[in-house]
């Protein structure tokens, strides 16, 4: 018999994974963990919904256009702009066409060209990472702890 069935049938499936695109695919319901710790439950929309609705982004074509690029949206969304090397993420709420209009009136009026101009919906990867202030596949270093073996 097949998870779906048991599933269809009425029986609670625990899949646990790190890989967040996993989770939202295959989850009704998710728990997010951090060291150990629940932070957050929900289903992927509500959770997705707690970190500011959609995201504006765009890249510039170069790493020295970064500055001027953050420094022409600064404000228009919701914080501050995030970078990832000469990608730009704004989080916009539930405004993304009227601020995407701003994105690309300032970004103009500055003159500098982007590329992969897009709104989308926010990803669990987003949500952990304004959870937790680190991304899922990061583990801050902490000292190992000795086992009484050793």
């Amino acid at each position: 018999m097949s998870s779906a069935s048991f599933v269809s049938e009425g029986t609670t499936l625990l899949l646990t994974t790190q890989y967040l695109e996993e989770a939202d695919e295959l989850c009704d319901e998710i728990v997010v963990i951090d060291h150990g710790l629940v932070i957050a439950a929900g289903t992927s929309d509500e959770l997705k919904d707690r970190v500011g609705g959609d995201v504006v982004e765009f890249d510039v074509a170069t790493l020295a256009e970064v500055g001027a690029a953050v420094e022409a949206v600064t404000g228009i969304g919701d914080g501050a702009p995030a970078v990832d090397g000469t990608r730009i993420s704004l989080r916009v709420g539930n405004r993304s066409s009227q601020l995407l209009l701003d994105v690309v009136r300032r970004l103009d009026a500055t003159g500098i060209d982007v590329s992969g101009l897009a709104v989308r919906r926010p990803s669990l990867d987003d949500v952990f990472l304004a959870l937790t202030g680190h991304a899922a596949e990061e583990t801050p270093e902490t000292p190992r702890r000795r086992s009484r073996a050793q």
